[in-house]
C-alpha cells in the first residue's frame, strides 16, 4: 500500500493488524505513527491500550507478549515498536504475525532500514497486514510535493516559489513541512497563496540568491548581480554545498 491509501484507510477506521514501516524516509512514517496514536484511540482510552517499547529496550517475546492483551473497555489496543531496526531477531515476530489479535494494532517503526522482501516474514506481514516503503523523494519532485502540500491546506503557491524552497531548505520533508506551516500561521486572514516576498521576509531568503537566477544573470552577462549570487553562496556554503 502506499502513504495516501494508508491514510484513507485510517481515515475510514479500516485498521490492519500490522503496520511494518520502512525506508529511508521518516516524514512518511511519522504520518502514519502520529495519526494511528492521536486518533485510533479517544483519550480516555490510551492509558490502558496505548503502549510505546524501543527496539533497544525490549524483546521480541515482550513484544508479542503485548501484542497479544486483548483491550481494556476498548475495541483497539494501539502497540508501536519505535527504533524497531534495534530489536534482535525481529523476524521471530512471525510467530505472531501469522495468527495476529483482531484487536491489536501493532505498528513496527523500522526506518532507514529495509526489509528483505523475498523472505517469508516480509510476505507474511505484507499477507496479514501492511508493509509501506518510506522512500526519499527525488530533488526534482520535491516542488510539486510542497505544491501538494499547501494544497491540502487551501493555499497555494507559484512553481518557482517552491523550488526556491526546496532549493534553500534541501530535502528534509519535515523540515520543510514545519516551515511551510510557519509561513501559512504569517499569512494574511484575506490571503491563502505564498508568495516569494513572503519567503523572503519569514524565512530570509530572496528568489535573486538561488541557482537559477544565477544562471539567468550569467546568461545574460551581468556581472554585478552574478557576483552578489556567488557572494551569498560563499557566505552560505552549509546551504549552498558546492
Amino acid at each position: 500500500m502506499d502513504y495516501k491509501s494508508i491514510l484513507s484507510d485510517l481515515n475510514n477506521k479500516i485498521y490492519k493488524p500490522v503496520y511494518f514501516l520502512m525506508g529511508d524516509e521518516p516524514y512518511f512514517i511519522d504520518r502514519i505513527i502520529d495519526y494511528i496514536l492521536e486518533n485510533v484511540l479517544q483519550e480516555n482510552e490510551k492509558a490502558f491500550n496505548q503502549t510505546i517499547v524501543y527496539g533497544k529496550d525490549t524483546t521480541v517475546t515482550n513484544v508479542i507478549e503485548a501484542s497479544r492483551r486483548f483491550p481494556m473497555m476498548s475495541n483497539y489496543q494501539v502497540v508501536v515498536v519505535r527504533e524497531a531496526h534495534e530489536l534482535k531477531k525481529i523476524e521471530d515476530l512471525v510467530h505472531y504475525v501469522e495468527k495476529p489479535m483482531k484487536s491489536t494494532i501493532l505498528v513496527i517503526d523500522y526506518r532507514y532500514k529495509k526489509l528483505d522482501k523475498r523472505k517469508k516474514f516480509t510476505k507474511i506481514v505484507n499477507e496479514k497486514g501492511v508493509v509501506f516503503e518510506s522512500a526519499k523523494l527525488y530533488d526534482n519532485k520535491i516542488p510539486a510535493w510542497i505544491v501538494g502540500y499547501l494544497k491540502l491546506k487551501n493555499v497555494s503557491i507559484q512553481n518557482d516559489s517552491a523550488t526556491l524552497l526546496n532549493e534553500y531548505l534541501g530535502n528534509d520533508l519535515s523540515k520543510i513541512s514545519n516551515e511551510l506551516d510557519k509561513l501559512i500561521l504569517t499569512l494574511p486572514s484575506d490571503r491563502r497563496n505564498i508568495t516569494s516576498e513572503d519567503i523572503e521576509k519569514n524565512i530570509g531568503i530572496s528568489k535573486e540568491y538561488n541557482v537559477f537566477e544565477l544562471q539567468k544573470a550569467l546568461g545574460q552577462k551581468d556581472i554585478l548581480k552574478a557576483n552578489r549570487i556567488i557572494n551569498h553562496f560563499g557566505k552560505n556554503q552549509k546551504d549552498n554545498p558546492f
